[in-house]
């Protein structure tokens, strides 16, 4: 793994985390104020940066694996 592939990685799981916790904060906020749709947003938030972090990974670990094939 080269040096900018690390250093985009770190920034993606950085992201991730910042829009997990914008979202955990949505959730939180939305319980507060009794509003589901505040929670819905909150919740999809988390969802797609799951889904975006363990695409991510999958993906770093095909093109690892297509470079180690490589003769």
């Amino acid at each position: 793994m080269s040096a900018d592939d690390r250093r985009a990685a770190v920034f993606g799981l950085v992201l991730a985390l910042l829009v997990v916790a914008v979202g955990v904060a949505g959730v939180v906020a939305g319980e507060a104020d009794d509003s589901p749709g505040l929670q819905l947003l909150g919740g999809l938030l988390v969802i797609a940066a799951v889904a975006g972090v363990a695409r991510a990974a999958r993906l770093r670990r095909r093109r690892a694996r297509a470079r180690a094939r490589r003769p």
